[in-house]
């Protein structure tokens, strides 16, 4: 009777030695493309990213080194208060004032979490305070009082801290007789302050009229998006009213527009080239040369 050997790696797993591991694939070279080689290339996360304009696929960093702007179709990406301060005012002539303004909470409020929570959480996220920056700068040699909203901060929300800040730099702009600047980019009143965020519409709108009454220059810039209680109020006040291109511009959304009075919007409703064609805003400016417009503005009113 024929007795059958037992295979080699069946015996060295008898006795406690651990089986050889399989040798690794071969290409397709070497064992006739039976089993082809599988290379893996990685791409670094946030490397690239698609325009929502185009579609294109960009290198971020190209899109950044060009002021944040599509290479391809020139798009405008929203951008943070920092980054606007550093595309507008010379270099490291920006003065930040009015930074010890804190937020409370004078109505407890609380939604899926209390504002005190959302505020801390607001403040550890993007390492500001608040969703404004204000102080001195200069544009390109002019000296101007530049203010302008952060939208990374709870939407640019303005709320009393917001509001009191951009009166201080209407008034400070009042006092030292220098332009002032405003790039609002917000979505609104801020819910979780009620009355007291509405209320800062009136107080800033007062205090333009003030500057108004002092001969002083004000340039607004809105930007992407610019709507709510900041439009309704000290956005819309600019002696001379700048836009990007295709920013959301309003007071309220195209879609709550349209359910209440029941009838299609027309193409680009609430755009910045629709409200230049209806006479509320000066001009359309591309972000390469809002810089130089600001500048222009300013030697022509003589300021």
């Amino acid at each position: 009777m024929t007795q059958l050997s037992t295979p080699r790696s069946a015996q060295a797993g008898s006795e406690g030695e651990t089986p050889s591991a399989d040798p690794a694939p071969k290409g397709p070279g070497e064992n006739g493309g039976l089993t082809p080689t599988v290379r893996v290339t990685r791409v670094p996360e946030g490397l690239w990213l698609r325009c929502p304009s185009c579609a294109a696929m960009i290198y971020r960093k190209q899109m950044e080194a060009n002021q944040h702007v599509c290479p391809e179709c020139d798009h405008h990406f929203r951008i943070g208060a920092r980054e606007r301060i550093r595309l507008l005012a010379d270099d490291k002539s920006f003065e930040p004032m009015f930074g010890n303004l804190t937020t409370t909470d004078p109505l407890k409020f609380v939604d899926l979490k209390s504002y005190k929570d959302r505020l801390a959480a607001e403040q550890a996220r993007t390492g500001q305070k608040e969703a404004v920056i204000a102080g001195r700068a200069f544009v390109k040699g002019r000296a101007v009082m530049l203010c302008c909203l952060d939208l990374t901060f709870m939407m640019g929300s303005m709320g009393s801290v917001v509001g009191e800040v951009v009166t201080r730099s209407i008034e400070h702009a009042t006092e030292e007789d220098v332009p002032l600047v405003i790039v609002s980019c917000s979505g609104g009143a801020r819910m979780q302050e009620s009355g007291l965020s509405l209320m800062q519409m009136a107080k800033t709108s007062a205090a333009l009229a003030r500057l108004d009454d002092a001969g002083g220059l004000f340039i607004s810039v809105l930007t992407d998006p610019t709507t709510g209680g900041v439009t309704a109020s000290f956005a819309m006040l600019g002696d001379i009213i700048l836009a990007e291109p295709k920013a959301l511009i309003g007071f309220a959304g195209p879609r709550v527009i349209q359910q209440t009075i029941r009838q299609e919007l027309p193409e680009g409703f609430q755009r910045s080239e629709f409200l230049l064609e209806s006479g509320l805003i000066d001009r359309v400016v591309h972000r390469h040369e809002l810089r130089n417009e600001i500048a222009r503005l300013v030697d022509y009113a003589g300021k």
